[in-house]
């Protein structure tokens, strides 16, 4: 990940944290891989909040294989920040549970009213033929059921495909 065209007497650029911080950077940069000079306001808002010495430090104390990920969390996090100084991330995610139990209470609510719905239908159905034989209002009865049954069956494939693509 390191850039090894890198000297330490200069001539490469340095690192968006080393410019930024106005210093040399030096062959083993702990900034360089994640940090590059193309990309300053990813360093710029990462110092800004939680300060160039405790990035050093949390960078230092992770193994490499880990830092990428960590840094991609600070940055996203220092993002939040910026925009939310009070609650950060916390808001977002916050703000996106509230919409999930919105959703959520809608989503129980039609599933009520179709239940209601489909009763209705199903009474409608069993109610109408007064004159017919016990025989036929049982026919009529288990397709209603069968149709009620096998609609809930299809809301749900439905529901869970809406939910997992």
């Amino acid at each position: 990940m390191k850039d090894s065209s890198r000297k330490q007497g200069g001539g490469a650029a340095p690192c968006a944290a080393c410019k930024l911080l106005r210093r040399r950077c030096a062959l083993d940069c702990v900034f360089a891989p994640y940090f590059p000079a193309e990309e300053p306001h990813k360093f710029a808002s990462v110092h800004k909040v939680f300060g160039a010495s405790n990035v050093n430090k949390m960078l230092q104390e992770l193994p490499e294989h880990q830092r990428g990920d960590a840094v991609s969390s600070m940055v996203y996090e220092a993002n939040a920040r910026v925009r939310d100084p009070v609650y950060g991330c916390v808001g977002a995610i916050s703000s996106l549970q509230q919409q999930i139990d919105m959703l959520q209470t809608q989503l129980a609510l039609a599933q009520a009213e179709v239940v209601h719905m489909r009763m209705r239908q199903f009474s409608s159905m069993t109610n109408s033929p007064e004159n017919a034989s016990p025989s036929s209002r049982d026919t009529q009865s288990h397709q209603a059921k069968s149709l009620f049954s096998m609609d809930m069956v299809e809301d749900q494939a439905n529901m869970e495909d809406s939910l997992w693509h």
